[in-house]
C-alpha cells in the first residue's frame, strides 16, 4: 500500500535532518571544490585593446561597429544537478531497517542539499520501465526537499527497470552539460551503450545501491519468493549449500562486471548499501576527483 502522508512527511523530515548534519559536518566546502563551473560561458563583448588575443575577436560585431571587438568569457556561475532515480519494484527491498528506496532518498537529499548550498539547480527524473516523473531543475532548499519526498512517495511502484530508456529521455530534455547522479540497483540489461553516450555529454556519477541479502542467501529451508518487478513466484530450497553458493557467485559476478565496466569507461561511482553509512564513500569520490583535477590543472 502507498505510504500515508503523515508517515511520508515524518520520513522526509528524518532524512532532511540526517543529511543536513552530514552536509554541515562532513561535506561543507568539498562539494564546491569538486563540482565547480563546468567550463566557461560567454559573458559580453568589449572593444579590443592592445594585447588581447586576436582569436577572441567577434567578427560580426567588429564588422557592424567598424572597429575591433572581442568576446569576453567567464566561468559558469552555476551547475545543473540532475538525479536519475530508479523506483522499480526491486527498490522496495530491504532486509534490515532501510529499503533501497530509502537509501536512494538519503543520497539524493545529501547531494541535493550540497548542491543548493552552492547555489546550483537540482532536478529529478524518476523511472521504472517508463518515465514516472520529471521535475525540472530549480534552486532552493524547498526544491531539494521535494526531490526526497518524490523518491519516497514512489517507493511502492511494481514496474520493471529500463535504464536505457531513462538515459535517452534525459538526453532529450537536458541539452546543456549537467552533473547526473544515476541511482539504481542496476538490475537491468542493455543500458551500457546509452550510458557511454550520456557520459560523453554530461558528468555522470553512478550510485549502485544494494542489500546484503542480495549477495548472501540465508539458510531458512524451503521458502516462496516473489520477483517484485514481475510478481512471479518461485519456491527455493535455501538449505541447499549448492543453491546458496550459486546465488552468491552470480550476485558477485554481476557486481564485479558493473564495477569493471564503469572503471573501463572512467565513469565515477558511489557504492551504496542498505546496511552501511555512505558518507565516507561520497567523501572518497570527492577526494579522488580533487586529485584528478590537480593532476590535470
Amino acid at each position: 500500500m502507498p505510504m500515508d502522508t503523515r508517515e511520508l512527511m515524518k520520513q522526509v523530515g528524518r532524512i532532511r535532518i540526517f543529511t543536513s548534519r552530514l552536509v554541515n559536518d562532513h561535506l561543507s566546502g568539498e562539494y564546491h571544490s569538486v563540482f565547480k563551473g563546468q567550463g566557461i560561458e560567454f559573458d559580453e563583448v568589449r572593444e579590443y585593446v592592445a594585447g588581447d588575443d586576436i582569436r577572441s575577436i567577434d567578427w560580426n560585431v567588429t564588422a557592424r561597429m567598424g572597429h575591433p571587438f572581442v568576446k569576453r568569457f567567464c566561468e559558469e556561475r552555476e551547475l545543473t544537478v540532475l538525479f536519475l532515480v530508479d523506483i522499480s519494484g526491486s527498490q522496495c527491498f530491504g532486509s534490515g531497517t532501510r529499503t533501497k528506496a530509502e537509501v536512494a532518498a538519503e543520497i539524493t537529499s545529501l547531494l541535493a542539499l550540497s548542491a543548493i548550498q552552492n547555489q546550483d539547480k537540482v532536478g529529478l527524473i524518476l523511472f521504472s520501465d517508463r518515465i514516472e516523473k520529471c521535475i525540472p531543475p530549480r534552486k532552493g532548499r524547498r526544491a531539494a526537499i521535494r526531490l526526497v519526498r518524490e523518491v519516497l512517495a514512489a517507493e511502492q511502484t511494481r514496474r520493471g527497470t529500463d535504464i536505457a530508456g531513462a538515459l535517452r529521455f534525459l538526453h532529450h530534455v537536458q541539452k546543456r552539460k549537467a552533473v547526473v547522479f544515476l541511482v539504481s540497483d542496476f538490475q537491468a540489461a542493455d543500458y551500457q551503450q546509452e550510458l557511454k553516450i550520456m557520459a560523453r555529454h554530461h558528468d555522470v556519477i553512478c550510485c549502485p545501491v544494494s542489500d546484503p541479502r542480495e549477495f548472501h542467501l540465508p539458510d531458512i529451508g524451503l521458502v516462496e519468493v516473489e520477483d517484485p518487478e514481475t510478481r512471479a513466484f518461485e519456491w527455493m530450497d535455501t538449505s541447499s549449500p549448492r543453491l546458496r553458493h550459486a546465488f552468491a557467485a552470480q550476485a558477485r559476478a554481476a557486481r564485479e562486471s558493473l564495477v569493471q565496466w564503469l572503471t573501463r569507461y572512467r565513469i565515477d561511482r558511489i557504492d551504496l548499501s542498505t546496511d552501511q553509512p555512505f558518507v565516507d564513500n561520497v567523501r572518497r569520490l570527492f577526494h579522488q576527483r580533487q586529485l584528478r583535477a590537480g593532476r590535470h590543472g
